[in-house]
C-alpha cells in the first residue's frame, strides 16, 4: 500500500469523527496533521464551510502544500488517488476565496481591506508589492499572513506558479507603480496573465 492509500484508508476509517471535527477539534486535527505528515512533511489542510448540497451536507477538505513547491506533487498525488466520499469536497491546494478573510497569527491581526498591492511586470512574468500595515521585514508572522492573504486572493498554486517577485512592504515604502486595494488583486492579475500569456503564447 502507498503512502496516499495508507492516508486514505486512515481517513476513510475516522471519517465520522472528521466530519464532526468540532466535537474534540483540536484532537481530531492533531490526528488528522499526524497523518498528512507520514505522506510529506510539508502538507497541511484547512477545512472549508460545510455546505447543504441536495438537502446533504458536505464539508470541503483542502490539501495545501503550504506554498512549498516540493510538496506540490504529493497534494496532486493524493487528490487523485482520494476515494469516492459522498460527504466530503477534496480540494488540492488553498483555492480562491470570494471573500479574503481578515488573518490572525499570534498577536497579528491584519484586515485585507488595510493592505494593497502593486502589481508588476517584465513583459514575461507577473509580480507584486504587497503593503501590510506595521509590516517587518525579520516578523515572520507578517510574511505568513501576506501569503495566504495571498493564497486567498489567487489560489494557491497561482501564487507560487505564476508569480515570479514578491515583495512585502509597509504602506510607508517609496515605490513606483499604482496601488490597489487587495480585493482587486484577483481581477487585474487575471488580466495581466492573459496578456503575458498571450505574447508568450503560453495556453492560459
Amino acid at each position: 500500500m502507498t503512502p496516499y492509500e495508507e492516508f486514505w484508508d486512515w481517513f476513510v476509517r475516522h471519517e465520522t469523527e472528521l466530519f464532526d471535527f468540532e466535537k474534540d477539534q483540536k484532537r481530531i486535527f492533531d490526528k488528522l496533521l499526524a497523518a498528512l505528515r507520514k505522506v510529506n512533511q510539508d502538507l497541511v489542510f484547512e477545512f472549508g464551510l460545510k455546505k447543504q448540497e441536495e438537502g446533504k451536507e458536505r464539508q470541503e477538505f483542502v490539501i495545501s502544500a503550504d506554498g512549498i513547491k516540493s510538496a506540490f506533487p504529493a497534494v496532486i498525488s493524493l487528490r487523485n488517488t482520494a476515494p469516492d466520499l459522498p460527504r466530503w469536497q477534496i480540494t488540492a491546494f488553498r483555492p480562491r476565496r470570494t471573500t479574503i478573510n481578515i488573518v490572525e497569527i499570534g498577536d497579528r491581526r491584519i484586515d485585507p481591506k488595510d493592505v494593497q498591492f502593486t502589481l508588476l511586470s517584465d513583459g514575461k512574468n507577473a509580480g507584486l508589492y504587497l503593503f501590510i500595515p506595521d509590516f517587518r521585514e525579520n516578523d515572520d508572522a507578517f510574511k505568513q499572513i501576506g501569503y495566504l492573504m495571498l493564497d486567498e486572493a489567487l489560489g494557491e498554486f497561482d501564487v507560487e506558479t505564476r508569480l515570479g517577485l514578491i515583495k512585502m512592504l509597509t504602506p510607508e515604502g517609496h515605490t513606483h507603480g499604482e496601488r490597489h486595494p487587495l480585493p482587486e488583486l484577483p481581477r487585474l492579475f487575471d488580466q495581466l496573465t492573459v496578456q503575458l500569456e498571450g505574447r508568450s503564447g503560453k495556453p492560459s
